[in-house]
Parts: C-alpha cells; structure tokens; sequence
C-alpha cells in the first residue's frame, strides 16, 4: 500500500515539475519583454545576451508616449473592443436563439452559410469590407475599426449549440403562463447561457484587442489607429528601437492583465467552456 502512495507522490511530483516548466516557458517572453523595455538600445542588442539590465531606465517608456499617440490608441482601442464585443454578443444570441427554437422557411440554409463564413479567411473579406467602407464614407475613421464586425458567426454557431441543450418544457412551460418569444429569449434562455456569454465576451474582447490587420488597412492616420497597428509603427526598416517597442507592448498589454487578475476566474471557465463546447 505504501509503494502504491509513493509511487502516486513521485508521479504527482513529475506533473508539477512539468506544469512548473511549462509555465516558466510561457512566462518568459512576458518576463523578457519587461526586462528589454528598461535597457538601453545597446544593452537590448548586445550579443553575448544580457537578461538583467546594468542600470534600468525609463527611456523606453518616455520615448513611446513621445513618438506615438498612446492616449489616441487606447482609447480608439478601447471603443473598437467595446462595440466589436456588445454588439456580436447581442445579435448573435438572438440569431442563435431564432435558429435553435424558431422554425422558419430556409432556416437551415441560412445557418449553413452563416457557418460557412468561418471556413473563409478574414483577409478574404478585407477588400469588399474597404470598398464598403470607402462608399460610405468611413475610410479613416474609429467608426470603421468596429462596424463591419457586428455579428459573429463563431458566437451564433456556440449559442445555437447551448440553446438546443436546454430542455423543451422550459420553453413550453413560458409559453403556457403567455410569454412570447422575446419574453422566453430574455427572461429564461439568456440566464441559462450565462457561461457561453461569458466565453463569447473573452474571446471577442481578446480578438479584438489584438486585431492588426484591419485598423492598418482601413486607417491610416495615427490618431485612428488601435494599440496593435500603433505598435506596428514603431517597427522601422532601417533599425527598430527595441526599449521602445517592448515599453510599447508592454503598456499595450497591461489593460489586459488587469482584466486578468479582477475576472480570473471568469476568464478560465469561460476559456474552458468554449473548448468544451466549440
């Protein structure tokens, strides 16, 4: 019996000497990019590699904030992650909702290419998305970074999942006591889908958050660009200063970590509901 107990601590023991290295492994570009922001362009370039800087300095960080506009991208990020989170939530629950409880003629194919558009590649969509925006008038404005991204295909495909899961009698059972769909949708299927909300919102905040291609195609201005595409300026083809950057990326970052730490708990159930359910 002792040599069954001994045997399992000796394999616990591997399991957290593997999940410690594993998380030394992802910690330490976090950890490097920290560390290059406080040292000097020389120090950050120098071969044997230095980790630790001789003297940390705050030049990285004065010469961001001076070379590029961080209030504008924060807070043209801010309004993109805003709208490209509120609204695809919103209108992908209801379409959800329409395509698991609602019959309709042409329900099913209009589902199939709802989900069809998940096996296109964004970049596909970038040049009808411009031309749009072009003819309204858009180009190289913040309303620009968030409109063409209203619905989400990966959030109505997750919902309708989630609401085919819920029992009928529910459903029925409203409809007995005279709710009407709007009623039922509102009051009893969106508190039943509380965790798949929350999924979507994580994974629509971070996409967003991170989005680069779309704010640098369809803006040019610096004053309209997001923290990613502003960073993205900062990255030279005759020499890039990489304090400055890594400060960059750093205060780029840091919203996040703050999200992070306040919905821990939040953002790991979430991530593992939708690898479970997608």
């Amino acid at each position: 019996m002792s040599g069954v107990a001994s045997a399992k601590r000796r394999s616990n023991i591997v399991i957290h000497l593997i999940l410690i290295a594993g998380a030394a492994i992802m910690v330490l570009p976090f950890l490097w990019m920290v560390l290059t922001s406080l040292k000097t362009t020389t120090e950050a370039t120098q071969i044997p590699i230095r980790l630790f800087p001789a003297e940390p300095s705050l030049r990285g960080y004065k010469d961001a904030l001076a070379q590029s506009p961080f209030l504008h991208y924060y807070a043209n990020t801010l309004m993109s992650a805003f709208m490209k989170t509120l609204f695809p939530v919103i209108f992908s629950a209801m379409a959800a909702f329409a395509f698991a409880r609602i019959r309709f003629p042409g329900s099913a194919l209009c589902f199939f290419l709802i989900i069809s558009v998940m096996m296109v590649p964004n970049p596909v969509f970038y040049t009808p998305q411009y031309m749009m925006m072009s003819k309204l008038g858009l180009v190289n404005t913040v309303t620009a970074l968030w409109i063409a991204s209203l619905v989400s295909p990966f959030a109505t495909f997750l919902l309708r999942q989630f609401f085919l899961g819920i029992s009928k009698e529910l459903e029925e059972a409203a409809v007995l006591d005279g709710c009407n769909p709007f009623q039922i949708f509102r009051h009893i299927m969106l508190p039943l889908v509380k965790s798949a909300l929350v999924a979507i919102v994580i994974i629509q905040l971070l996409w967003s958050w991170n989005d680069l291609q779309w704010p640098l195609i369809i803006n040019s201005s610096p004053e309209k660009l997001t923290l990613s595409a502003g960073l993205a300026t900062l990255v030279s083809m005759f020499g890039t200063d990489y304090p400055v950057l890594t400060a960059g990326a750093f205060m780029a970052v840091i919203p996040m970590l703050v999200l992070f730490f306040i919905f821990q708990r939040r953002f790991i159930e979430g991530v593992a509901f939708s690898a479970s359910k997608g």
